[in-house]
């Protein structure tokens, strides 16, 4: 967890007790970390049949906040992908960022 710069939270969608999990995850690592927000990624996974809507997860705060994606690999496997991709773009452009300042604080 020390130096990370982002957490990807993976859950199964069909599974009630699994929302409260991810309460403890993003505590964990998220705000033990001092990571924002926009450093983590919700995914909630469905599996194939299991006749899950994307609609109907209510997420208590502060997780209803964060980025939350629904995956269905079997549906629409570019998509979960495609938002990875997004995701690891935020994070590079972050640490990228980061270190901009940091240099410039150095510098001055």
């Amino acid at each position: 967890m020390k130096d990370s710069h982002g957490v990807v939270i993976i859950f199964n969608a069909d599974i009630p007790s699994h929302l409260k999990e991810i309460e403890m995850w993003y505590s964990c690592f998220v705000q033990q970390q001092f990571l924002q927000d926009t450093q983590c990624l919700l995914i909630a996974h469905h599996k194939p049949g299991s006749g899950s809507g994307k609609g109907n997860l209510s997420l208590s705060p502060p997780l209803n906040k964060l980025k939350l994606v629904h995956s269905n690999l079997e549906d629409d496997p570019e998509e979960i992908r495609m938002e990875f991709i997004k995701y690891l773009k935020s994070i590079i452009n972050s640490v990228s960022e980061s270190r901009d300042r940091e240099e410039m604080s150095i510098i001055t």
